[in-house]
């Protein structure tokens, strides 16, 4: 039937433009609101759209596909299928570029774009008519900073996710990025396997599109991200080349329209009991650390949530969560035995005595009426992918967050991946790099001072360090002692690592080495460190005396005239907007000012 609405209603002057839904909404401002929507409908009529076409609910659609985007090459497809979805459903489906981040081909890191993306994706929902917005993303940072952004726009908002990659196979068994990039990268730098195999290898480590196939940051966050009610549960695992994500598209389509029509904006559908689902989830399912501080600065976008959310509720929540997830790199499986496991849905049906049930999601349901929908029994099989909380893979804390005199703001260490379980309580002497560069010139040379019982520690990879704080925190364990067998150490960092990654690594160290009053910025090769997991410890075996005297020697340097905190003043572009407003890991690594309430005074 086609719309009632006559033409030249919008433009009688008598009369108010009172609806500001579809295109009246956020008029560019000329002075005369009638002129405005007047000029709107001249250039989209440019277009091809019909008077009835735009009387119906506008569903942006975001469009993140790029060359060097590997992760989101069934972009297209996903915008059909969505599209699709919409317009069954009586919307107008229009989509928009936002800037496409993927983390191998992002210098100096993915990190460092995540909070410009964000921005991004705010400006671009909150500038545009919009009556819900569906924001396709998949690669690690992308999800994030589209959640940030459309938290902060508070337009009705879906994420879409690319979906995980399937796994390759090399001399019959099954590989797949990254957790086995980076074993089979550190069994070639060991001497285990040589150049012809590790070229082999490279073939059929990413042997189809979509994100990383294992429980790496792209598969944790698309986990959180259901948990948090903001998508169908199963558009968490189906694999990117799956026509079930194409369905999921479609649905998602369906679903804008409805959100649209109810106007249900994520301020409201978000509450500290989704965030605390969220969490559970990710303890559960031994995600990436990564999963940490993305989930702090999302809180921190919501002005009900900013600094409700801290560390601390992922300790007490971890306390409480066993790990029942078997995915690489905690456990031996990839993101395609999960979803054929029953994926969120299945594991959400074990945690539900751990879980918020009356939390909302972006149906209009409850959490608790979603999973009543369907029978527990449906997933009895799964039993060897998703554990029930009577036979756990790691009985709680996969995530656990430590303090002490090193880490006066926290630091994360992902427990369950770590290969060597003796080294999450150890003492030992310090074996510092100054930071990425003094990494990769000594790591390697023969007269390294080095044992077994060393703790690696490099410094200057924080957020303002690098900047944007890279995925350097899986420190290489140096040659000659890979080739002696060595396969796991002690390692800390105030930077980040990949999710897909595993070992014993202390990671987020706040405040930052480039802070002045860093205590970890002072740390000396030849210092004593301890980790004590039972207690949460982090320890240097230093005199309060000597600290605050090298803090306080080491601080004069910084912030002398011609030191790098004064630099940091006068660069220039988005680099020196990083450096001077980036927060630090324990608040999100957010910029300051993109936060609810604003920068601090």
């Amino acid at each position: 039937m086609q719309n009632e609405t006559k033409p030249n209603d919008d433009y009688e002057l008598d009369k108010p433009i009172a609806s500001i839904s579809g295109l009246r909404q956020g008029l560019t401002s000329y002075g005369d609101a009638h002129f405005s929507l007047f000029l709107r409908k001249v250039f989209i009529k440019a277009l091809g759209y019909s008077e009835d076409a735009l009387s119906r609910p506008i569903i942006g659609i975001i469009n993140t596909f790029s060359g060097f985007n590997p992760c989101h090459a069934n972009v297209p497809q996903l915008i059909e299928a969505a599209k699709r979805g919409v317009q069954l459903n009586g919307g107008l489906a229009i989509e928009f570029p936002t800037i496409s981040v993927h983390e191998s081909f992002s210098h100096p890191t993915s990190m460092f774009l995540r909070n410009l993306m964000s921005m991004d994706t705010e400006e671009m929902i909150k500038a545009q008519p919009l009556d819900a917005c569906i924001m396709i993303g998949g690669c690690d940072k992308t999800v994030p900073a589209q959640l940030m952004g459309g938290i902060s726009a508070n337009k009705p908002i879906l994420p879409l996710i690319t979906g995980p990659m399937m796994p390759g196979s090399h001399r019959g068994k099954r590989i797949g990025a990254c957790t086995d990039c980076r074993n089979n990268w550190a069994a070639f730098r060991a001497g285990e396997i040589d150049v012809e195999e590790i070229s082999e290898i490279n073939e059929e480590l990413a042997p189809t599109i979509g994100t990383c196939g294992v429980m790496g940051t792209a598969s944790t966050m698309a986990c959180v991200t259901a948990a948090l009610g903001m998508m169908p549960l199963r558009g968490a695992s189906a694999p990117a080349v799956s026509s079930a994500r194409l369905r999921i598209a479609e649905e998602t389509g369906a679903n804008a329209v409805a959100v649209a029509k109810s106007s249900s904006k994520p301020q409201e559908i978000l509450t500290k009991e989704s965030f605390l689902n969220a969490i559970t989830v990710l303890q559960a399912i031994g995600g990436s650390t990564n999963a940490v501080v993305h989930l702090l600065a999302i809180a921190n976008r919501h002005p009900q949530l900013q600094g409700v959310i801290t560390l601390e509720t992922f300790e007490e929540i971890g306390k409480k969560t066993p790990l029942l997830i078997d995915l690489k790199p905690s456990g031996d499986n990839y993101m395609n035995d999960f979803h054929n496991a029953g994926g969120m849905m299945a594991l959400l049906q074990v945690l539900r005595p751990l879980l918020h049930l009356s939390a909302m999601t972006i149906t209009g349901k409850t959490l608790g009426e979603t999973l009543d929908s369907v029978p527990t029994k449906k997933f009895a099989f799964a039993q060897d992918i998703i554990r029930p909380l009577s036979n756990p893979l790691f009985p709680s804390s996969s995530l656990a967050v430590l303090h002490g005199n090193l880490a006066p703001n926290g630091a994360v260490l992902k427990a369950s991946a770590s290969k060597d379980r003796h080294l999450l309580t150890h003492t030992g002497p310090a074996v510092v790099f100054e930071n990425s560069v003094d990494l990769a010139q000594r790591i390697d040379d023969p007269a390294l001072e080095v044992t077994k019982d060393s703790v690696l520690v490099l410094k200057g990879i924080g957020p303002i360090g690098n900047p944007g704080m890279p995925e350097a925190g899986l420190i290489p364990i140096p040659k000659k002692l890979a080739s002696q067998g060595v396969k796991d150490m002690l390692r800390l960092s105030d930077g980040r690592m990949s999710g897909t990654a595993g070992g014993t690594i202390i990671l987020h160290i706040s405040p930052e080495a480039a802070v002045p009053d860093s205590p970890f910025g002072i740390v000396e090769t030849g210092d004593l460190i301890t980790c004590d997991i039972e207690s949460r410890r982090l320890h240097l075996d230093i005199s309060e005396k000597v600290l605050k005297s090298r803090i306080s020697q080491r601080k004069h340097l910084l912030e002398a005239e011609t030191g790098p905190v004064q630099a940091r003043k006068h660069k220039r572009g988005y680099r020196g907007l990083y450096e001077r407003s980036v927060n630090q890991a324990h608040e999100g690594t957010d910029f300051d000012f993109l936060t609810a309430n604003g920068p601090v005074k």
